[in-house]
């Protein structure tokens, strides 16, 4: 039997009813969000807490699923046993809290795998999870509503990336009092995961890495001249904010912390001048060296210089000067809106790619 899943709209969800007692059942007001990404599977199962909620249970494994992706179309046979081995835990944790609603989600190496379909079946005939491949559209759209609270609303306009492991999405967006609403996003077909295996993984000479940051650069070029969000920079202050393993890691080692902790990096502020000086360091580094940090670690060593080529060109495309780190983003997103706390945010008029 299928773990149950929230659906997209206009889908039924089944809802938990009260015992014939009237008490609540165990796992009533329990919601859990899991986002499968070409690199991670990750969980968090919450209940509701005031105007917000509270994390009772979490899991996060590096399950590298878009591994070999770039090349072949397809998932490999090791990449989906790795993932679902990763999917069993989180299923035993679904049915351990007696979840009573829960949305699963698939992002960029599912979307973009010909076997996706044969995949998902195979999860859900050994662990019982329903997972739904969403658009990019759907997950620029939920990793903002994660990511709202940190938005500053003194500042009308504000930019949002998420590196992920296939795909980075962007957002321009204006802030207002009651939340965001999305101007406009494009998702570009390029991660941690896919760069690291067209490029390599490092060292990279001056040359190299400047030659990759500027192929990034230009693929940006477009959404930023179609908002001249660079020039909306200089003339009203636009904040800046970033969700992903490269900004958190950064972070991390921003403040020389021995490993890496969430409560103080989540919310805190990078300057572009921190940014620059890391990911020079980084990208000269080899993997080995990289994962000797414990504040990196072995899993995201050989990614790291990925993804600070990717940061790198979004900061020199809009050099607002410094940008507010979020260690939240997707599943902050489902679970906002499974509790119905969540901001809104209007999705933008065109789906632009």
């Amino acid at each position: 039997m299928s773990l149950n899943a929230e659906q997209p709209p206009g889908r039924n969800v089944r809802s938990r009813p009260y015992s014939r007692t009237g008490r609540r059942r165990r796992g009533e007001g329990l919601y859990a969000a899991l986002d499968l990404g070409t690199n991670n599977c990750r969980l968090l199962v919450a209940r509701q807490d005031g105007d917000g909620f509270r994390i009772v249970d979490a899991f996060s494994r590096v399950v590298r699923l878009g591994e070999g992706l770039e090349e072949s179309g397809i998932l490999s046979d090791a990449a989906m046993q790795r993932t679902i081995e990763a999917l069993r835990v989180c299923g035993a944790k679904i049915r351990r809290w007696d979840v009573e609603r829960g949305r699963y989600v698939a992002t960029a190496a599912c979307r973009q795998a010909a076997n996706c379909e044969e995949f998902l079946d195979r999860v859900e005939a050994d662990t019982g999870i329903r997972i739904e491949t969403i658009p990019a559209a759907e997950e620029a759209r939920l990793t903002l509503a994660g990511c709202v609270p940190l938005l500053d609303t003194a500042l009308p306009h504000a930019l949002v990336f998420d590196i992920g492991g296939g795909s980075t999405e962007i957002i321009w967006l204006r802030v207002e009092e009651t939340g965001a609403r999305m101007i406009d996003w494009t998702s570009l077909p390029f991660g941690v995961v896919s760069l690291s295996e067209r490029h390599g993984l490092g060292p990279f000479d001056a040359d190299a890495y400047e030659a990759i940051v500027g192929e990034l650069a230009a693929l940006l070029a477009p959404f930023c001249e179609r908002h001249d969000i660079a020039g909306q920079i200089g003339r009203t202050g636009v904040q800046m904010l970033g969700s992903s393993g490269t900004v958190t890691t950064l972070a991390g080692l921003s403040m020389n912390l021995p490993r890496y902790e969430r409560s103080r990096v989540d919310g805190s502020y990078l300057d572009f001048a921190t940014v620059s000086g890391l990911t020079a360091h980084l990208r000269a580094m080899s993997p080995n060296q990289r994962a000797a940090h414990s504040c990196i670690g072995r899993e995201r060593a050989d990614l790291m210089a990925a993804g600070c080529a990717i940061l790198d060109a979004i900061c020199r495309r809009w050099p607002a000067g410094r940008l507010r780190v979020a260690d939240r983003g997707l599943r902050e997103g489902i679970l906002a809106e499974l509790f119905g706390r969540g901001t809104i945010v209007a999705a933008a008029d065109n789906d632009r790619r």
